[in-house]
């Protein structure tokens, strides 16, 4: 066995010292990485913004010593025209004699002070240019007040000395001195002008570049914060998140690696604890998911057209019984109204024997008697009792020659046979013949009900056999109905073997088909009607 010295001990701290550094790092929780991540890029972008901050700073003040600059110009050029105006005024009123003359005299004798207090105040920031913007003031205070003003007074009194006054060069002498003084000041302070603008100039240059490399130095940060928190943090995550995609598809054996750092990594052993119980219990859980869905389906799909359908009628039997109440109203009308309610309620009753009947069918409850049936005296007893009920169409019936019986519920039926009827003649609003006609094809009953009225239009054809759907004619027209007797009529015929369906063109009537197993047929021999086969097929046909 060999020893260690002391000098090789201590030559193994530091690395002793790295690697648990290493491994506290590696250790440390997603919130500590974070705002690890999050100070370093606050810190570059603190001093990015403090570097912006300055360049803003001096830019403004540069622009703001150029803009002064202007504004000295301005004002010096302004004052220099009001001592024109103040001689112009007093030498065109010695000529003239006329006070119209001192209009100029008298709007300059108003301004200029404010002018000379506003150059002034302009100047104090060089000692040089505020010096001679005294002088230019103490200069045109004497003028105006030892020459300009007493001159207009004497000559107000003296208007014979006009002449001689106006020829005097004293004022005007006084006045080119005044102007001497602005072309000083004014030349002086273009040169400062001009060296203002161009420190501006420089200045907003070198502040884009600063902008620049700032603008670029907090995009670099931001992107290599972006990338570390992607490659610690966000990388784990978007794993994780697509083996819970794949899971959510079907692919319940998939599995994360439970490396991540602090919480990521307890994420990952969570999930795969959980991965492993939701692959013992996914059957179930379908099966108990797929009851519920269609348990829920079917109660808001009945919650919602069954308030539709109910709101009319109960609408029409609450508003004529709230006028018979309210009002006073001839026997004659009140009948009407009676007639109306009881319509409607023949219409509610109706609706709820289709859905009690409807519910029955769903939870396979109706109670189907299997007898023989001839449909050639069943189809003849419905075409008589619905011709009585319009004298606008006339029925025609087509019996075969031949005994045409089936094996069934004679008045699911006789259901079936009047609810197209019924649909024939309402449908046809203009009348016209509705020609029903039965053979015996092979071993099958075929019918066929015709007529002449509103057609279906194409768009509404795949929805004929949908719960509730009545389409739009129908409601635009007024026509009763509950939307139920066709999908009652497929579940029905489907029960006892056969099927049903139509052909339509929209304004060209419709023909609704049906067939039957005959009796005596393979298929009609020993074959109770069905409901749960009824079910089983349509589910087949539909691709369920």
């Amino acid at each position: 066995m060999s020893h260690a010295g002391p000098d090789a001990e201590a030559a193994a701290a530091p690395g002793g010292s790295d690697g648990q550094s290493k491994r506290w790092w590696r250790e440390s929780g997603l919130v500590t990485r974070i705002a690890f991540a999050a100070i370093a890029v606050a810190i570059g972008l603190a001093i990015v913004f403090g570097v912006l901050f300055l360049a803003i700073v001096s830019l403004h003040q540069r622009s703001l010593d150029a803009r002064r600059s202007q504004q000295v110009i301005a004002t010096a050029n302004r004052l220099q025209t009001f001592v024109i105006d103040l001689e112009t005024g007093a030498r065109g009123f010695a000529l003239t004699r006329e006070e119209r003359y001192l209009d100029p005299w008298r709007k300059a004798q108003a301004l200029y002070p404010g002018a000379t207090a506003t150059l002034v105040d302009l100047t104090k920031d060089n000692a040089t240019q505020h010096s001679r913007a005294l002088e230019i003031k103490s200069e045109i205070e004497t003028y105006f007040t030892y020459y300009s003003v007493p001159l207009v007074d004497f000559l107000r009194r003296n208007p014979a000395e006009a002449p001689s006054v106006a020829t005097d060069a004293r004022g005007r002498g006084q006045v080119e001195a005044i102007r001497n003084q602005f072309d000083r000041f004014l030349a002086t302070e273009t040169t400062l002008s001009a060296a203002r603008n161009e420190r501006a100039s420089a200045t907003t240059h070198n502040s884009l570049i600063v902008g620049g490399i700032g603008l670029g130095a907090a995009l670099l940060l931001i992107v290599v914060g972006a990338v570390y928190v992607s490659r610690a943090v966000a990388r784990p995550v978007r794993l994780t998140a697509a083996a819970a995609a794949r899971i959510a598809g079907g692919d319940l054996s998939e599995r994360l690696d439970t490396d991540g750092p602090g919480e990521v990594g307890q994420l990952e052993r969570t999930f795969n604890t959980m991965a492993a119980s939701l692959e013992r219990t996914v059957a179930d859980l379908e099966e108990r998911n797929r009851t519920l869905v269609e348990s829920e389906q079917v109660k808001s799909e009945l919650v919602s057209n069954v308030s539709h359908e109910l709101r009319t009628p109960l609408a029409s039997v609450l508003g004529f019984s709230s006028l018979m109440l309210d009002r006073e109203i001839p026997p004659e009308e009140m009948k009407r109204y009676l007639e109306v309610i009881r319509s409607e309620a023949r219409r509610l009753a109706s609706l709820l024997n289709d859905l009690l009947d409807l519910q029955r069918v769903e939870q396979e409850a109706l109670d189907l008697r299997s007898e023989e049936v001839d449909l050639n005296e069943l189809l003849s007893t419905q075409v008589t009792l619905y011709s009585a009920q319009s004298d606008l169409h006339t029925l025609e019936f087509h019996p075969t020659e031949e005994t045409l019986a089936v094996r069934g519920d004679r008045d699911r039926l006789a259901q079936v046979f009047g609810n197209l009827l019924s649909n024939a003649i309402k449908y046809s609003p203009d009348g016209g013949v509705v020609d029903v006609t039965a053979t015996l094809i092979g071993d099958e009953a075929w019918i066929w009900v015709r007529d002449e009225g509103l057609g279906i239009p194409g768009g509404h054809q795949e929805q004929i056999f949908t719960k509730f759907f009545r389409g739009d004619v129908g409601r635009e027209l007024g026509i009763a109905g509950t939307g139920l007797g066709l999908v009652l009529a497929r579940q029905i015929i489907e029960a006892h073997g056969g099927q049903i369906g139509f052909e339509s063109e929209s304004g060209r009537g419709s023909t609704f088909w049906l067939q039957l197993p005959a009796s005596g047929s393979s298929d009609a021999t020993g074959q109770e009607p069905s409901l749960a086969a009824a079910r089983d097929d349509a589910k087949s046909r539909d691709g369920v």
